[in-house]
């Protein structure tokens, strides 16, 4: 896609606004400033609200935060109603707890191609990485070589595929669904391609697998996926696991749309338009 083109970077978060910040100073870095930040807030307390409206950060962006009442896990619902507020041609879904390169915006840009969507990857950060970012004390976007060889050296980051950058070829384009590496924390899509499908699925709730869905989806709709390896790599920071009590649920509800030929969401984005439950807020 051209680079005077905006793009719409939608990211998911709850109750963890010392890690959306974190985030949020990583777009603040990018090369390319050409986006808008649509924060999808799955029901966070007023606390974390006020902590990322408040903050410097958020106002150096172009931001709209977008907040639903907390009824559990529901990361497919509140992803649609990102969207709704959102107006960009190709959307970025992000994690809250993924900071971004300061080239993550650009090279996505350089991947994004008609009947396609980018599957992107993470770099695993240890909990004392984690919390020396999240305090503001050290700094990972744009660093060198030699900084991330000592972080993986020591135990604090799982990879240093983020070091390289590939060119975009064939051979980063899969024909087939695959469940491996999946990453609703770092995909690119266009939005007509989210549209034909009908977004996420609501319907999935608690933690796990409405990405695969949505992936399974778009494989249906004759939409390719691209790999984003050692291009668009976001540093993801520790955390505890997630409570999983619906994951097999969902997993085998992916099995069996994987056995049809299902396109559009049960309950999907069709029905995200904001209602009375819905705090929009825009800054920048």
């Amino acid at each position: 896609m051209k680079t005077s083109e905006i793009v719409s970077v939608v990211i998911t978060t709850y109750n963890r606004s010392d890690a959306l910040l974190a985030v949020l100073a990583g777009l603040v870095r990018q090369t390319d400033r050409n986006f808008e930040v649509i924060v999808a807030d799955d029901g966070s307390r007023e606390e974390h609200r006020r902590a990322i409206l408040d903050s410097a950060v958020a106002r150096e962006l172009r931001l709209t935060h977008v907040w639903h009442p907390d009824v559990g896990f529901t990361a497919s619902k509140v992803r649609n109603r990102g969207v709704a507020a959102a107006s960009g041609p190709y959307l970025i879904f992000m994690d809250g707890d993924c900071v971004p390169e300061v080239d993550f915006i650009a090279r996505h840009k350089q991947l994004a191609a008609p009947g396609h969507f980018v599957n992107g990857s993470r770099v695993l950060l240890s909990p004392e990485l984690t919390q020396a970012v999240v305090r503001g004390s050290e700094q990972i976007c744009g660093r060198s070589p030699l900084y991330w060889l000592g972080q993986r050296l020591r135990g604090h980051a799982s990879k240093l595929t983020h070091l390289l950058r590939l060119p975009d070829w064939r051979g980063r384009v899969h024909p087939e669904f695959y469940w491996k590496g999946i990453r609703s924390c770092n995909m690119g899509v266009w939005r007509s391609d989210y549209e034909r499908i009908d977004g996420f699925d609501e319907s999935f709730v608690g933690w796990g697998h409405e990405d695969a869905d949505f992936v399974l989806r778009l494989h249906h709709a004759g939409v390719a996926r691209k790999n984003g390896f050692c291009a668009t790599e976001v540093f993801h920071l520790w955390h505890k696991e997630a409570a999983r009590a619906q994951e097999s649920q969902n997993a085998r509800t992916v099995r069996e749309r994987a056995q049809s030929d299902i396109v559009r969401a049960a309950s999907g984005y069709a029905q995200a338009r904001p209602d009375d439950n819905v705090v929009m807020t825009r800054l920048g």
